[in-house]
């Protein structure tokens, strides 16, 4: 052990004070482990604190933010690195290393430390980012249809939203109707659309009124079918796009066809022998075949997606098959059916036919005019004396707010109308745009299937589709 005048410095005057205050003689105090303590407390010992790194900052600071915001952190302490969390835990050396701003598009909390050679870590640094992030305003676009009428489409900037929108002049909210396709607008309205995305508060709404002022019985939209090519040519794939598939998957009544698009060539389908083509007078053919023992194609054209209406007069002049199995149809449906599924989107029929064998053919023939929704059916015949549907005819429905009427060669021809009070179920024709089908389906639930006098192509002859203000 040290002799006691060896360990004396000239902080002698602070060490004896020391001393006196612990009662501790030197000989004591070198037997502990208190020495260094002492020394350190009174200036001595000859030994320094190792430096500790400045706290990084960040760029902008903690707060609330309307918009998505790139942070920054720096740090005073030269050669540093910062290391960051962005999960709430703690960082520390193996956590992720700071190299350029950080994207903060939801709230977020960054915590950060510094690391330098012959420095302590510094202590972690926290900002809280507060991203009150609004949608954007959807867009309303137009284009031209005929006689004033336009073609509405909204859009929106913001990634996942969804667009609500209203056509009574009602303000939009997250319980009216989604937007889906383009709609024809051939009234006098007001459109007012408002955007909702997850992360996002809705945003504000964007409000467009038309007044096209156009007179009743005005043709505003058609399809013609026109072809110029001088060749069996593709329906306008504008106005038109396919339901596809074996069609009691796809389309369910058990039908037996597999519905075929424009050029598919995927088995049975055959695109040299294509299901529906405009020929070069005009005219839409929709085809079903027997390409081998028990196969059937056909097709199923549809606007989903690119065109649809809400109100006014439809009509398609139609020439149809007169074959067992055949089921020709000119429909509508609704196109929240993505949303709300069949039948609460509301089905139009404007034209259904079925011949041979069915119970329901009372030995005359006949078209069906029909409406489907939740809980809700009707349908009507129309079967005049001498009435053909294998010769050239035009079908309509005149759709109204609350009613829906059919009729046969002249919008003077009523032969059925639907009305809220006429049915019972949900009436789900006031809300909102639907879209157009044109198809022939082999066999099903309704038809049967085709025997040995069904007769091998059968097709619906498509001379134009019209719709007219009412």
């Amino acid at each position: 052990m040290a002799r006691e005048d060896e360990c004396k410095m000239p902080m002698e005057r602070c060490v004896s004070l020391t001393l006196g205050k612990m009662r501790m003689s030197w000989p004591a105090l070198l037997a502990t482990s208190c020495l260094g303590l002492l020394l350190s407390a009174c200036g001595g010992g000859g030994s320094s604190s190792t430096p500790t790194a400045a706290t990084p900052t960040f760029t902008p600071s903690t707060g609330s933010y309307s918009t998505a915001q790139s942070v920054s952190i720096s740090d005073s302490t030269s050669g540093a690195s910062i290391y960051y969390t962005t999960n709430g835990s703690m960082p520390t050396t193996t956590s992720s290393r700071y190299s350029g701003p950080i994207a903060v598009s939801k709230t977020t909390t960054i915590q950060a430390i510094a690391a330098a050679s012959g420095y302590l870590n510094s202590p972690a640094a926290s900002a809280t980012f507060t991203i009150n992030l609004t949608a954007a305003a959807p867009e309303i676009s137009t284009t031209a249809a005929q006689a004033g009428a336009l073609i509405v489409s909204l859009s929106d900037t913001t990634a996942g939203s969804t667009i609500y929108f209203t056509l009574d002049g009602s303000t939009p909210t997250t319980s009216s109707q989604i937007y889906q396709a383009p709609f024809l607008v051939a009234s006098n309205l007001t459109v007012n659309a408002m955007a909702a995305a997850s992360g996002f508060a809705n945003s504000s709404v964007t409000s467009q009124s038309f007044s096209p002022n156009i007179p009743a019985a005005t043709l505003v939209w058609s399809d013609e079918f026109s072809n110029s090519s001088g060749a069996n040519a593709q329906p306008n794939p504008l106005n038109w796009t396919y339901d596809t598939g074996l069609g009691s998957v796809c389309c369910g009544n058990n039908e037996l066809e597999t519905y075929c698009a424009w050029g598919s060539s995927l088995a049975p389908c055959n695109p040299a022998s294509p299901n529906a083509y405009t020929d070069t007078t005009g005219i839409l053919h929709i085809v079903a075949q027997n390409p081998s023992a028990g196969v059937y194609t056909s097709a199923r054209l549809k606007s989903q997606g690119l065109f649809s209406f809400m109100y006014g007069r439809i009509e398609a002049r139609m020439m149809l098959p007169e074959s067992q199995g055949m089921w020709p149809a000119f429909w509508l449906l609704g196109n929240n059916i993505t949303t709300i599924s069949w039948p609460a989107c509301g089905e139009q029929d404007v034209m259904e036919h079925i011949n041979g064998s069915n119970p329901e053919n009372e030995g005359y023939d006949w078209t069906q005019g029909s409406i489907h929704g939740t809980n809700l059916n009707g349908g009507i015949q129309y079967h005049p004396a001498g009435f053909s549907a294998a010769a050239w005819h035009t079908y309509g429905m005149i759709w109204s707010p609350g009613q829906v009427q059919y009729y046969v060669d002249s919008p003077t021809n009523v032969y059925a109308t639907f009305t809220p009070s006429t049915q019972t179920g949900t009436w789900p024709f006031d809300s909102g745009p639907e879209f157009i089908i044109l198809n022939l389906a082999v066999g099903g639930d309704w038809p049967g299937s085709p025997d040995s006098t069904t007769v091998f192509p059968s097709e619906v002859q498509v001379d134009y589709v019209r719709i007219y203000t009412n």
